[in-house]
């Protein structure tokens, strides 16, 4: 029967065997109160510690009781000045009692508990992917990632465990009595004092046996090494399979002269949540940022979420910009392909055109799942919220999600639903089936 052992350190302060335990119970209280602090906080947020509130009613550890309000017992009490002799006791629930009295009740208080930054995000994210993540051609080889898996007697010289090698090594040579360069050195110093003295008979005799042990003592520490082969020991890896998906995520975000810093705020608030999903849950997944006004351009992190911008709106400029990038990069047989675009929705009403165009001719046809965020007005939410009234480019795209079923629309009216719209539009689901 195989044993396994935990070697994982314990944070400071913490037990993770029972910290790991009360995540699993307490699951659903802790993600529905992260989710509250994030909907009513700022998006950034979630990439920190939280302290969450919960029922102390909930954190005991489950354990067997005697129920003491129910069956038949008798104990016998010593008397003290509430009670004489005889008195009966009447069971909790019966009331009576001394010193409680009718509709008093205990309460406790909330018990605080701080989740780390890996538990908050393990916890947000949970139950969220990246719909239809396929393993395309040339990704379909497994790449395998070495695992510490203990100690062997073989392996490579740069794999040598030093700390176990030399363990093995003394008890080894204590088990075996090695004689001590201690030893030799207290037989040599007596040799060198005798001999400097008159020879004597004694003396001679004396040196005899002295010269004699010291040669038994060096022959035994030759054949009994510091370190013997037997001793050595190597760091063991496992080489585990590792599924090699690529994947790419495009960002695309309209930054024209229509979108104000209120919807400017917005979109890059769900773009900095599809950021931290992406870099928490998917390690070989690249993000390619997109910014747009009547031009579109291909900037890095720092430039996609800092630096300002205005002008006209062009939005399928940023569709060709996609295109080129994926053409160039990103051959459709070897990557998984997504993309999250965040538009206020105004553009040209020949340029709405031109985008159906792009979509459904060329980029739907290359991407696993696409993702379009209108920001809205407030205001406006009552409107377009349950209806298919839009702005040009949402009814241009409402055309492509009827014939796409990898292609997915929502809108934002204010921060509040940043959050679940992402849950909408990044749910684990069934993979989806392109269009033919």
């Amino acid at each position: 029967m195989p044993i396994f052992i935990d070697r994982r350190l314990n944070p400071k302060d913490k037990s993770l065997g029972n910290r790991q335990r009360f995540l699993r119970r307490a699951r659903e209280e802790l993600k529905r109160s992260i989710r509250d602090q994030i909907r009513t906080g700022r998006i950034a947020d979630v990439d920190s510690e939280h302290i969450v509130s919960m029922p102390a009613r909930g954190t005991d550890e489950p354990r067997f009781n005697d129920a003491r309000d129910s069956g038949r017992r008798q104990h016998v009490l010593p008397g003290n000045r509430h009670f004489a002799p005889g008195d009966r006791i009447p069971r909790p629930g019966q009331g009576g009692g001394a010193g409680s009295s009718p509709g008093t009740t205990i309460s406790e208080d909330d018990f605080r508990f701080v989740l780390s930054r890996e538990e908050v995000l393990d916890l947000f994210f949970e139950d969220l992917e990246l719909p239809d993540m396929v393993k395309l051609n040339l990704k379909e080889i497994v790449a395998f990632k070495p695992r510490r898996a203990g100690f062997a007697a073989t392996g490579s010289p740069t794999n040598i465990n030093v700390g176990r090698t030399m363990r093995n090594s003394h008890g080894r040579r204590i088990a075996l009595r090695r004689p001590k360069q201690e030893e030799l050195d207290a037989i040599s110093k007596e040799l060198a004092t005798l001999e400097a003295e008159p020879p004597s008979a004694a003396a001679r005799q004396r040196i005899t046996a002295l010269q004699e042990e010291l040669e038994w003592l060096e022959r035994r520490r030759r054949r009994i090494a510091f370190v013997d082969p037997v001793d050595i020991r190597f760091n063991r890896f496992d080489h585990r399979p590792v599924p090699n998906a690529n994947a790419v995520m495009f960002c695309l975000m309209d930054v024209s002269g229509s979108m104000g810093e209120r919807e400017k705020d917005l979109a890059k608030r769900f773009f900095v949540l599809l950021h931290l999903f992406l870099k928490r849950r998917y390690d070989r997944t690249e993000i390619v940022f997109i910014r747009h006004t009547h031009e579109a351009h291909e900037v890095d992190e720092e430039t996609f979420f800092y630096h300002t911008q205005s002008g006209g709106t062009v939005v399928s400029t940023a569709l060709e910009e996609m295109h080129r990038i994926i053409e160039e990069r990103y051959p459709s047989n070897e990557w998984n392909i997504y993309a999250a675009q965040a538009s206020d929705g105004d553009n040209f009403a020949t340029d709405s055109e031109r985008c159906i165009a792009l979509l459904d001719g060329q980029i739907m046809r290359l991407c696993q799942y696409f993702a379009y965020v209108e920001i809205i007005d407030e205001r406006e939410s009552h409107i377009f919220g349950t209806t298919d009234n839009g702005t040009s480019l949402w009814r241009a795209y409402s055309v492509v999600n009827q014939k796409w079923p990898n292609f997915q629309m929502s809108r934002i009216a204010n921060a509040a639903d940043i959050y679940p719209v992402f849950r909408q539009l990044f749910a684990r689901q069934p993979a989806l089936q392109k269009s033919a």
